[in-house]
């Protein structure tokens, strides 16, 4: 990972945007990673039924997982749930930059799984999307 990536990640670790709790979201899912400990619980708030007004993270772990949660909610807010939900790995990977290593890779997709897993639930349809949340 170059310099200027691992500087990115640090600083929405330290800095992270839109961490803390929605007291009116709709939309609540959390998980954790077990190789690492990680924990993320993602909440979103709603305009109307198909627009994200607010995204919310709260967790604890790795800088990669907390920085990718931090830069999930920046790219998810204001987004319909369908936009959000067409969201891909490779989104993420590109905000975060650089190769990781399979057990990293794991942290930084833990924010995505948790968001889509909250969309499919608040849609109705998790048993549907089963195979697309295993592989994150």
């Amino acid at each position: 990972m170059s310099s200027i990536y691992s500087e990115i990640i640090l600083d929405y670790y330290r800095n992270p945007r839109n961490k803390g709790k929605l007291d009116r979201a709709q939309i609540r899912a959390k998980d954790t990673n077990p190789l690492c400990g990680d924990v993320i619980e993602i909440q979103m708030e709603l305009d109307g039924d198909s627009k994200v007004k607010d995204i919310r993270f709260n967790g604890m772990g790795c800088a990669i997982s907390q920085a990718s949660a931090s830069m999930l909610t920046e790219l998810v807010k204001g987004k319909s749930l369908d936009e959000a939900r067409k969201i891909s790995k490779e989104d993420i990977l590109s905000l975060i930059g650089g190769q990781l290593s399979a057990v990293r890779l794991k942290c930084a997709l833990l924010s995505l799984k948790v968001m889509k897993t909250g969309l499919y639930n608040y849609i109705g349809s998790l048993e549907n999307a089963k195979e697309e949340l295993s592989s994150l």
